[in-house]
């Protein structure tokens, strides 16, 4: 501590004038002093001349170097064609929930989910024996029926005219009788013999003889002259009403088997056998496997383009299959301003697919805009999404340029080439590779032109 005070109080005693003194006390001092002076007369200058030599060589390493740069020469175009690729999905043409059109308990389903299936082909079937025992009555009584009316027609035999023409004589020859006996008992009353209640007795015997006389005489007739049309007409209206009843089972019984209405795909089975369904109750899904449907929307001035009849080509997954346009539906969807497209794909495509898959379809269009093709290796990202490009600029110098930078915006990207607007102009020089080891305002020199 005591030492470190006393060099503070030094350091606070020191002067200039003090180192004075001594060097007029001691002359041979002074000649130490003047050499140092002189040293740094002659020394500062060569320094000087070191550091401006040091800052001439920084400057020139800072200038920009020539570079050789690849170039292009742009022309502006007004449209450019492209391929775009819509997106939809397949559909069925049609689609059912098949049931039974009356009730019955189920007795079997022939068919699994997944099967396809031709037209007409048996899918379920409904128990029908009570259906059976009611067709096998029906025709029972149409038998019974039919040999009425086979008689009917044939008209009556002669051993039945035969047998009521004996009927007519025997009922005669009793009348006869009757009448006789009845003279007899008038005369018999008449001498006070009997009583009036006998006479009356065979008064009454004589008037049911003539009626069942009549009664024999009108079969007789009818018997002769056949039968009558009205009652073959009846017969026959019996016949047929037995027919429709008949009919009517077979309906039934046919209903009660359930067919696919078309080719198609069984999507589900509702349920399952032994359950009792109603009329109309579903019992299975079913949708068509024939010429599916790809339903597409797009922009309408895509849509209004294409003509029925026209073919695409659609992409489902990593297959591709030819299809038709066959409608382009009215209706505008107001939310995606889109129109359906109806494509029609071949049969070919019809074991490859299923309904809801997702389909694609390539349109080829040519889009009006103006705008110049640069190559992506062309173009370095600016600043607020804006991209730049480097185009040539001649200097004062003969066959000497620099790259000026200049921004663009990117209309339309294709693999390896964009069109893009900005300031560049057609016919202009642009760097067409290497844009990235430019600075703006360094000179280049053109190697080759593409």
């Amino acid at each position: 501590m005591t030492t470190h005070s006393s060099s503070s109080k030094s350091a606070k005693d020191f002067h200039p004038s003090k180192i004075l003194k001594p060097i007029r006390r001691y002359p041979k001092h002074a000649i130490g002093v003047g050499a140092i002076a002189l040293l740094l007369l002659v020394g500062l200058p060569i320094v000087r001349t070191q550091l401006a030599g040091s800052n001439a060589s920084t400057a020139e390493a800072s200038e920009p170097a020539e570079l050789a740069v690849e170039t292009l020469r742009v022309q502006a175009v007004n449209s450019y064609d492209t391929t775009r690729t819509y997106t939809g999905e397949i559909t069925a043409l049609r689609s059912s929930d098949l049931g039974f059109e009356r009730s019955g308990q189920l007795e079997s389903v022939l068919v699994q989910e997944g099967d396809r299936v031709d037209i007409g082909t048996p899918l379920a079937q409904l128990d029908t024996s009570n259906l059976q025992t009611q067709l096998q009555q029906l025709e029972a009584d149409k038998a019974q029926a039919l040999a009425v009316l086979a008689e009917l027609e044939a008209g009556p035999r002669a051993e039945d005219i035969a047998a009521a023409e004996a009927v007519v004589r025997q009922i005669e020859q009793d009348l006869a009788l009757q009448r006789t006996q009845r003279s007899r008992r008038e005369y018999l009353y008449e001498q006070g013999a009997i009583s009036l209640e006998e006479l009356d007795e065979f008064t009454y015997g004589q008037g049911s003889l003539q009626a069942q006389l009549d009664q024999a005489r009108s079969n007789l007739e009818e018997l002769q002259n056949g039968t009558r049309q009205e009652q073959i007409l009846a017969q026959r209206a019996v016949v047929q009403q037995i027919d429709a009843a008949i009919a009517d089972v077979d309906v039934n019984i046919q209903k009660s088997t359930l067919r696919s209405p078309f080719a198609g795909i069984v999507a589900s089975r509702e349920v399952d056998e032994g359950t009792v369904v109603g009329a109309g109750q579903s019992v299975i899904r079913f949708v068509e496997d024939a010429t599916p449907e790809a339903r597409i929307g797009m922009p309408t001035t895509i849509a209004s383009q294409l003509q029925i009849g026209d073919r695409q080509t659609v992409q489902l997954d990593t297959s591709s299959f030819t299809a038709t346009v066959t409608a382009v539906l009215p209706e505008v969807d107001p939310e995606t301003r889109t129109q359906v497209v109806l494509f029609q794909l071949d049969r070919t495509a019809v074991s490859n697919i299923n309904p809801g898959q997702t389909v694609r379809a390539e349109i080829a269009e040519t889009v009006p805009t103006d705008g110049i093709w640069l190559p992506t290796s062309a173009l370095n990202q600016d600043i607020r999404g804006l991209w730049s490009a480097y185009v040539l600029v001649p200097t004062e110098e003969e066959d000497r340029y620099e790259v000026q930078l200049q921004s663009v915006e990117i209309l339309h990207q294709e693999s390896a080439r964009a069109l893009v607007r900005g300031t560049i102009q057609s016919g202009d020089r642009i760097v067409a590779n290497g844009a990235h080891r430019l600075v703006p305002g360094q000179q280049v020199r053109p190697v080759q032109s593409f």
